[in-house]
Parts: structure tokens; sequence; C-alpha cells
């Protein structure tokens, strides 16, 4: 079959409750790796890390949480990215025993940046893709680099055109 799908057609839709479950499975994948001193601190990528953050700062009880905010899409258009907004770095430093969260690393220009600031970090994401996979220490799911995924908060409940057919 010739797939002649634009990419935002090709999607992977997260729910709620899928994406709670994939961060609850990071952490518990964090939790085999925690350093000697433990985590000191999880740094989520805001926005999309935002939710992933909060699932794994809970379940690894982690109560020193901050966010770093880096804008590299306008609406869906990928530009460079730029910090407009660092957590406390001298609670942070170069990131030892800090966790950096994130939804998904897709080129890995995002991470590259926030990885330049907390050189000495541990960089986790829900999902990847595999352009943006070395950024990443720690994920869940790889989806291919022509996926586009749509998180719930991305997303309202609609009527949808059946794939194949209108009858």
């Amino acid at each position: 079959m010739n797939d002649n799908r634009l990419p935002h057609e090709k999607g992977f839709h997260v729910s709620w409750d899928q994406i709670h479950r994939d961060s609850r499975a990071l952490a518990w994948r964090l939790s085999d790796i925690t350093p000697p001193d433990g985590w000191r601190a999880v740094v989520a990528i805001t926005r999309g890390g935002l939710a992933p953050a909060m699932i794994i700062a809970r379940e690894l009880d982690i109560r020193t949480v901050d966010t770093i905010s880096v804008k590299s899409y306008n609406h869906q258009t990928q530009s460079a990215p730029i910090v407009i907004k660092s957590p406390d770095m001298e609670v942070i430093g170069e990131g030892d025993g800090v966790l950096v969260i994130d939804d998904l690393v897709d080129t890995g220009k995002t991470l590259e940046v926030v990885r330049n600031l907390m050189p000495k970090a541990h960089f986790a994401t829900v999902y990847a893709k595999p352009m943006g996979k070395p950024m990443v220490e720690s994920y869940i799911t790889e989806v291919s680099q022509d996926t586009w995924i749509f998180f719930p908060w991305d997303m309202a409940l609609q009527y949808v055109e059946p794939y194949r057919g209108k009858d």
C-alpha cells in the first residue's frame, strides 16, 4: 500500500492513562539506577515534561522539583531552541543527582541545550525518536522519526473520519 498520509496523520495518540502508566514505568526504571546519595532533584522541561516529572517525583519521593523552559516549537514548526527560564542553578549545579525529565526527545536539539547547562544530570524521557535517542540515558517507548505524538494536553474529543471508506 502506498502511504500518502501527511506527517500529522501518522499519529501516535497518548491518553492521560497512558502517559500516567508510561511515566510510572519510567520512574521504576529510574529507581533501579538511583545514585548512592539518592536523586537530589527533578528538573522538568516545560511544558511537556511537567506531567511526567510530577509523576516521577511522586513515585521516587523527590521533593525538589524545578523547571527549565526551552522554546523550540512554534505551534507544530520546529525552530532553534532557546532557554527562556532556567532552574535555580545554585541548587542544581552541574546536575549531579538530578533527573531532567521531558515527555519526548525528537531531534535532541532541546536536550542538547539543557545538557550544556547540566552536563552531569541524568536525562530521561517517556518517548524517544531515533535522532534524539543519543541525548537520553533512559526512556520507555521508541517511535519512528516521522511519527507525530499527540499528547492528551494537546487534544480534544471529536469525530474522526474512518481510515478507509466513508459509508
